[in-house]
């Protein structure tokens, strides 16, 4: 071993210099045309989708033409604008918000293999379980930050053109305007959640290849080929342990009382395939030649 290797070996890493990563990567990341266009696209969802229904309503008619179509609460927007939130984030979770997440994700380290920089990010004393999951992390905050765009798109798409106030929940009880508005947070953060497995899959993909194209479209494919797979009822007895099987389940944070079943069931999926695609990630990685 090399005097430069032991060195490396005993000089501890400083929490301030792993922040420091974080916050870099963070910043290159939110800095992105790429993610900027992504949220943005996010953001004008909750639009369209307010602006369809205010001229659909505009003669009387209830949303979706009385037959009860469209994403949970739909037809609740008209009476209240925050029922647009719910339908926003139903209307996104399947396709719009695992799409980027699956972009982000798949392009953390094929994106630095093909720019040429990943070699130089592991000269620093980070390590490369360190640096893996300074790149989990940060796909993990975009995810938040992805969610709480299309929300507050929603929320204010809503209150303009729709009007506020007291809600009735699922089960047919009146909550307050303030405690729907926390039970909107909450679900807003539930959505977050059971996207930590999408984007522990992404960054698993990502480090199969030097290509970020090649794994943002293999992790999108793989996302869409699920969606069909958990709508063949053939496949009934395989589809509680598809990732994206229980996303709609935050619909019972609207009901009085809550059901947890289904979300407790959601969350645990998650994190279960957080833990086998993250130690995956960090098999593939810990032991790949870096040529770039």
């Amino acid at each position: 071993m090399s005097r430069a290797e032991v060195g490396r070996t005993v000089r501890p890493v400083s929490p301030l210099w792993t922040f420091g990563l974080l916050r870099s990567e963070l910043t290159t990341t939110f800095r992105r045309w790429r993610t900027l266009a992504l949220l943005a696209v996010l953001a004008g969802v909750p639009v369209l989708v307010g602006i369809a229904i205010k001229i659909e309503t505009s003669d009387g008619s209830p949303p979706g033409g009385g037959g009860g179509g469209g994403p949970a609460f739909i037809s609740q927007i008209t009476n209240n604008g925050l029922f647009l939130v719910f339908t926003a984030l139903a209307a996104t979770l399947p396709f719009f918000l695992p799409m980027a997440i699956g972009v982000v994700a798949g392009d953390a380290i094929a994106g630095e293999g093909h720019a040429g920089t990943l070699r130089y990010l592991l000269v620093a004393p980070a390590g490369r379980g360190r640096l893996l999951l300074t790149k989990y992390a940060t796909v993990v905050i975009f995810c938040l930050a992805a969610t709480l765009v299309v929300a507050v798109s929603a929320l204010t798409v809503g209150a303009l053109l729709f009007p506020l106030g007291d809600l009735t929940t699922i089960s047919g009880t009146r909550i307050s305007f303030a405690e729907g508005l926390g039970r909107a947070l909450l679900i807003a953060l539930v959505v977050a959640a059971s996207l930590i497995g999408v984007a522990a899959l992404g960054l698993f993909v990502s480090t199969l290849t030097g290509s970020g194209i090649a794994a943002m479209a293999t992790t999108v494919g793989l996302l869409i080929t699920v969606q069909i797979l958990d709508q063949i009822p053939q496949l009934h007895a395989l589809q509680p342990y598809f990732f994206s099987h229980y996303w709609l389940s935050f619909a019972d944070l609207m009901r009085e009382p809550v059901y947890w079943d289904d979300l407790a069931k959601n969350l645990g999926l998650q994190a279960l395939y957080a833990a086998v695609f993250g130690s995956a990630a960090w098999a593939r990685f810990t032991t790949k030649d870096i040529t770039a």
